[in-house]
């Protein structure tokens, strides 16, 4: 049999409140964004004049209900579900990725691909391109959860 000294007691415990405390931190990350998005994120709040977006109004858009589109496309979630780590249809069917970063780690880092799909989406669905701002909280949602 092999005895424990109280130090080696004493260290284990330390260990596991170590790992249980970084668990927590993980878990309750507000962000997933990597890096390339972090910088998309901060070039469009640079191009915008704010220091950040909200989430919050990126949620609402992204859910919400839009006219001066077409008919068949009032919210982003006609092809890409209320659910963002799900997977989407366009209208015809082809599936799409998810939108959320936290289930698609490389949607939002090539800026030329994003550019494309915002200008075509948002005149899809509210009839014009989307402003800066309404891109940079579509983005801060999408990457946030």
């Amino acid at each position: 049999m092999i005895r424990k000294t109280r130090s080696q007691d004493a260290l284990l415990l330390s260990v596991a409140l170590v790992a249980g405390f970084f668990a927590l931190i993980a878990a309750f990350s507000p962000a997933n964004a990597g890096p390339k998005q972090d910088a998309v994120i901060a070039k469009l709040a640079a191009e915008a004049g704010v220091a950040s977006f909200s989430a919050k109004n990126g949620e609402a858009f992204f859910q919400g209900t839009h006219t001066g589109g077409k008919p068949e496309t009032t919210s982003c979630t006609t092809c890409h579900t209320k659910n963002p780590r799900a997977m989407g249809k366009t209208r015809v069917g082809k599936p799409i990725e998810p939108m959320a970063v936290s289930a698609n780690p490389t949607r939002f880092i090539d800026p030329e691909k994003l550019a494309k799909w915002f200008r075509r989406n948002c005149n899809s669905v509210v009839g014009r391109e989307c402003t800066t701002t309404e891109k940079g909280e579509i983005l801060t949602y999408l990457s946030s959860i």
